[in-house]
């Protein structure tokens, strides 16, 4: 027989948030005051949630740990996969010198550290995030910014922060691609209704992460850059995700957000020029006399690799070819999610997908040999290579297990829906928190996919029971969920990883409290820009 959630076991709803938030609060709570280290704090908070899932929720032990397990394994493949990939595509461009011509032409455009820092935490991560998500923008821009004299904190933190808008967007759609079906609402009313949202956060947020960086008078110093960076990205991803959908919205709105924001340099630059500080790192290796355009190289065969897995066409052939998919042992099907979250009682499948032919990673892995190939890598020193890799994010692959077993153990326990019901009951304040459900949902699971998911059936039927629409609140779900993506556990660990082997390379917690509040922040206004087109912009609503 299968085991039914509980959303309320203890007392009512509120009373039982508070007890399924303790394994968040713990986790939080350990990183950013107590500074332990983010794989213990992982641990002690996977253990205080079976226990709660177990003591609390009366789900059955066997049930839990089947449930931590296949979080773990899911953080090795697909997540710490992808991760190891991106890095070895990073580490063959340092250890060539390509990394560092790289760096000269991106320096070239401007040597202004806030122009660079809008160019490649904002633009070219939210180029990645078009292609690949599931940490590689975070990664990639972070590894980039280092590269050219940023602080690791500061290159950690910027990346995190540029990360948001692009999100639900982000992989070819699949975050809104998930949540039609779920919720059985149209797509492209979906795609629309985000798309008349995230806008005015893609324009926002340079000017945020500006700020962030040095202050309101050093952002006032290059707000034209702010706003062409912003406000060519805005435009597209309104144009692109009302009138075609949402594939490709971040690809073509980051492309253009680029592009004009060189063609800007070369007519304006800003008065007082900020540099970043030099880069500590050895000299690179000569790149004997190799041409410019191959420092591109990597770059370009990650994405055209990752742009051509997510096609679906591609991704259908390679499914057909091998897709292996292998039920969870005691956790498939044994799980029943109930009303309000499910329309009707429903079993949780839990199967673990093998196909790495089709998984981001594998494209990633492909780039690296093409790059590797294309850069004159031989074979063992590409091994060599890639075993470095392997050695430098092996505390962080552990982590990312354990984060992703948490996320999962409160996903099948019910605690997750619990927390997010209680956000559910506000009545008329309902439009102000839908969009913090799924901000909340990323910040557990580390997706706006995973969110959507989770919670995107629930602001459905949350809003047919208030009076609301929808559509609205169900893009909501996903718009206010990209804000979370700065916290979540899966982005904090990238970020470390990716800003690490350096004297000043922060820890996991240290970047927590560096996002946390801006995170806080742009989902409260999130939250207050759905409120306003609930009650006032009706028409802004698709019909």
């Amino acid at each position: 027989m299968p085991w039914s959630q509980n959303y309320a076991p203890i007392g009512g709803i509120g009373t039982s948030a508070l007890i399924a938030a303790i394994p968040v609060v713990v986790l939080l709570g350990l990183l950013a005051f107590w500074h332990v280290r983010a794989h213990i704090a992982a641990i002690i908070a996977l253990v205080v949630a079976i226990a709660i899932a177990v003591g609390a929720y009366g789900m059955p032990l066997s049930l839990s740990l089947a449930a931590a397990g296949y979080g773990a394994a899911f953080g090795f493949l697909p997540i710490g996969w992808l991760i190891i990939n991106a890095i070895f595509i990073y580490q063959l461009s340092v250890e060539t010198g390509q990394f560092t011509v790289l760096q000269k032409q991106i320096a070239g455009v401007s040597s202004d550290r806030r122009i660079q820092a809008l160019l490649l935490a904002f633009s070219f991560g939210a180029f990645i995030e078009g292609a690949a998500g599931f940490g590689a923008p975070v990664a990639i821009s972070g590894a980039l910014m280092i590269g050219l004299g940023f602080k690791p904190l500061e290159a950690a933190k910027l990346a995190l922060i540029g990360n948001t808008a692009p999100v639900a967007f982000g992989s070819l759609g699949i975050p809104l691609v998930t949540l039609a079906p779920l919720t059985g609402l149209d797509l492209l009313q979906l795609s629309a209704m985000v798309g008349r949202q995230l806008p005015f956060f893609s324009l926002l947020v340079p000017f945020w992460l500006v700020a962030a960086q040095v202050g309101w008078r050093g952002m006032v110093a290059v707000w034209p850059a702010c706003l062409v960076a912003g406000g060519t990205f805005g435009i597209m991803q309104f144009v692109m995700s009302n009138f075609h959908g949402p594939w490709l919205v971040d690809i073509v709105a980051a492309a253009v957000s680029m592009i004009s924001l060189v063609v800007l340099m070369q007519f304006w630059q800003p008065r007082d020029v900020a540099p970043a500080a030099p880069a500590e790192s050895a000299p690179a290796p000569a790149t004997d006399g190799q041409p410019a355009w191959k420092a591109w190289l990597p770059w370009i065969f990650l994405t055209g690799f990752v742009f051509c897995w997510g096609l679906p066409i591609i991704k259908n052939q390679l499914n057909a070819w091998y897709a292996p998919q292998i039920p969870v042992p005691v956790l498939h099907l044994a799980v029943q999610k109930v009303p309000p979250v499910a329309p009707e009682p429903t079993l949780e499948k839990a199967i673990f997908n093998l196909n790495l032919l089709s998984a981001t990673g594998t494209a990633l892995l492909l780039a690296g040999i093409a790059s590797a190939i294309a850069l004159g890598v031989s074979f063992r020193r590409a091994v060599k290579i890639y075993g470095q890799t392997l050695l430098r994010v092996r505390v962080s692959l552990i982590t990312i297990s354990v984060m992703m077993a948490l996320g999962f153990t409160t996903r099948y326990s019910g605690t997750d829906t619990t927390m997010g019901l209680a956000m559910a009951g506000t009545g008329w304040l309902f439009p102000f928190f839908s969009p913090l459900i799924g901000w909340l949902g990323v910040a557990l699971t580390g997706s706006d996919t995973s969110s959507n998911v989770l919670f995107g059936n629930l602001q459905k039927v949350s809003a047919e029971q208030l009076g609301f629409s929808p559509i609205l609140m169900a893009a909501s779900n996903s718009s206010g969920g990209v804000m979370g993506k700065m916290i979540d556990a899966q982005s904090i660990v990238v970020a470390s990883v990716a800003t690490g082997g350096h004297p000043e390379s922060p820890s996991a917690g240290t970047i927590l409290r560096a996002v946390f509040w801006h995170s806080v922040a742009l989902a409260i206004l999130v939250g207050l820009l759905v409120m306003f087109q609930a009650y006032v912009w009706t028409s802004v609503i698709p019909k």
